[in-house]
């Protein structure tokens, strides 16, 4: 076993067993076709290399297309999109196991191109997407909490479970971060009462509380298009959100909102921990136990990671990180591919990553490292079989 510190060599022999365990480029390729050329590319140099994929994800886009290429059973279900419209999204289950991934149901990419709501993006479509995942038999469910296009604090997500969120007339409040604003009373009596007998796993490396200057709205709000104006009347309205919570379910439910992670997706961190009874675990380290990483990787000799970009969010639980973690543990060397590289050697090392291939070392244009990323990778895996295959 390799001490800390140390990272173990990358070089593999010609007979030798890889594994490829990379997330996605986000905006050319999927975690999945990121393994089908890097593969293409290493046995067209390396005929004789043993090489197995495992596409992984951290919990954001694409995590249950990875779940899915590890042998996860996809299951389609007609929910509510973000803005209120009907969308088909998908989620994954093997055994009694789930993995439901909320920007299926409410992401920024279930928003039509160049249109934002900020203030009415709504959630209740990941409460309907967890209630499949109950209907088909989930008692564990992998949530991943990333990319979402809302701020609404899960209440929406709650309110398609069961609860029941009035305002001072006694009707529902409608859709989004904004109406919570009118929000006299909750009840959460009604949940779903099969959640209670779920263990119910939030994959994020999100570590916000609800509100104030480092919450949902300030951090990520601008992001999903809102102004100044639109982060204060949210980040208003999610605190008021809390304070009808705790007079509804008690102490637990201000605790729940200084919490880290609490901000998550909007606040629907905060929504799961209140009326789910979710707990938090880095998405890279649940997601690699749930895809059976720690098998695949007894069987590697050397293993390839990567993502989009390398640079300092990667070392704060990103996928690569945590594929480097746990190959340092066991001894075995690591190298990245990435679109483009933004670390310095020594804290590539330090990270556990022996070496760095970035798609601009070819292609220096980004807009046709964007658009040619598939044939490009390939060349960068020949170019690791020159530098490493021995």
């Amino acid at each position: 076993m390799q001490g800390v510190g140390k990272v173990a060599d990358a070089a593999v022999s010609e007979t030798g067993r890889v594994l490829i365990a990379a997330d996605k480029f986000k905006g050319s390729l999927t975690a999945v076709q990121v393994a089908e050329h890097l593969t293409a590319g290493l046995r067209s140099a390396a005929p004789g290399l043993r090489v197995e994929s495992l596409p992984v994800a951290d919990g954001g886009d694409g995590t249950v297309d990875a779940a899915v290429a590890a042998g996860f059973e996809r299951h389609e279900v007609e929910v509510t999109g973000p803005l209120g419209a009907p969308r088909t999204a998908a989620f994954a289950v093997h055994g009694d196991t789930a993995v439901v991934e909320m920007a299926e149901a409410s992401g920024l990419r279930r928003l039509p191109d160049g249109v934002f709501a900020p203030l009415t993006a709504t959630t209740y479509g990941t409460g309907e997407l967890l209630r499949a995942a109950l209907d088909a038999g989930a008692r564990t469910i992998v949530f991943g909490v990333g990319g979402s296009a809302t701020t609404d604090g899960g209440a929406g997500m709650l309110a398609a479970l069961g609860a029941r969120l009035l305002d001072a007339d006694g009707d529902p409040v409608a859709h989004g971060g904004a109406p919570l604003r009118e929000l006299v009373t909750a009840d959460l009596t009604g949940l779903d009462p099969r959640i209670a007998d779920t263990d119910i796993v939030l994959a994020g490396d999100v570590d916000n509380p609800l509100t104030g200057p480092e919450g949902a709205a300030a951090v990520y709000g601008p992001q999903k298009g809102a102004g100044e104006e639109d982060v204060a009347t949210l980040d208003a309205a999610l605190a008021h959100y809390a304070q009808v919570l705790e007079e509804a379910v008690g102490p637990s439910a201000a605790q729940h909102a200084l919490a880290p992670g609490a901000g998550a997706a909007g606040g629907l961190g905060y929504g799961a921990l209140v009326g789910l009874g979710a707990r938090f675990r880095p998405g890279i380290d649940i997601m690699l136990d749930v895809l059976g990483f720690a098998a695949a990787l007894g069987r590697a000799d050397l293993v390839i990671t990567g993502e989009g970009s390398l640079d300092e969010q990667t070392l704060h639980g990103k996928a690569p990180a945590g594929v480097a973690a746990a190959a340092r543990e066991r001894g075995v060397g690591v190298v990245a591919v990435c679109g483009r590289l933004q670390l310095p050697e020594k804290a590539l090392r330090t990270a556990g990553i022996r070496r760095a291939y970035a798609l601009t070392d070819l292609e220096p244009d980004t807009a046709r490292c964007i658009a040619e990323a598939g044939p490009l990778l390939e060349r960068l895996a020949q170019d690791l079989v020159r530098d490493l295959v021995r």
